[in-house]
């Protein structure tokens, strides 16, 4: 891509694999997050840190300005009262983002990870600051931005393989099951550069079995949201 890609929340535990995984392919990385000594920790050499705060817009323009994608992997607070509950990081600041990623007309990819159970909102993990309400709140937000997109909702995260190392795939948000970090970051990184993973939303799971031919392929299987997004 000529332009950077941008990794909302890319010192996070998913977020900096996907930003290692860019910058072996010789991406543009900008990170974006709020705590400079957490990204010096943790984030792989070769990524620009951008201190910003979804919940502030104004912290936003420079670092998403011309970005060529973005991929928002925010973790919420559970307490419904305090200032990083899901509303304000999980639908709050994906409107924030949108808007300085969308100014001056740009029009960048933009992978969204959320949440398996997202549509269900009886489920008990509600009752942590209503996180699947708003999960899926954020979702709609950038179905209706009239963006390129995806959507991307992990089963229960794991550091190892050992649900498998089969990646499965599914739509309609039914399934559950555990996957590891790694594969939903190459989840991410493979959306940005698959033509058919664009305006999709999936859950991502792992099973015993070989991996499966081609991100592609995977992709090409998935039905689409709505009218295709070019």
């Amino acid at each position: 891509m000529d332009n950077p890609v941008v990794v909302v929340g890319g010192a996070g535990r998913v977020g900096r694999i996907i930003v290692q995984r860019l910058l072996e392919r010789r991406e543009s990385v900008r990170v974006i997050g709020r705590s400079v000594q957490h990204a010096r920790r943790h984030l792989a050499p070769g990524a620009v840190f951008s201190q910003g705060d979804v919940r502030v817009p104004e912290t936003l323009a420079t670092p998403l300005a011309g970005c060529a994608a973005v991929v928002y992997c925010v973790e919420p607070g559970t307490d419904d009262r305090g200032p990083d509950r899901p509303e304000t990081t999980l639908h709050q600041g994906v409107r924030h983002v949108l808007a300085a990623a969308t100014a001056g007309g740009n029009r960048p990819h933009f992978v969204l990870v959320s949440q398996v159970h997202a549509t269900h909102q009886g489920h008990p993990l509600n009752a942590y600051g209503r996180l699947l309400v708003w999960r899926f709140a954020g979702e709609e937000v950038l179905r209706e931005s009239g963006l390129p997109y995806t959507v991307v909702r992990p089963g229960w995260l794991i550091d190892d393989h050992e649900a498998g190392r089969r990646v499965r795939l599914e739509q309609g948000d039914q399934g559950t099951g555990r996957v590891a970090r790694d594969d939903v970051a190459e989840a991410c990184v493979q959306a940005l550069y698959t033509p058919a993973a664009r305006g999709v939303t999936f859950e991502i799971f792992n099973e015993p079995g070989s991996p499966f031919p081609s991100w592609s392929e995977a992709y090409g299987s998935l039905v689409w949201d709505r009218t295709p997004v070019a």
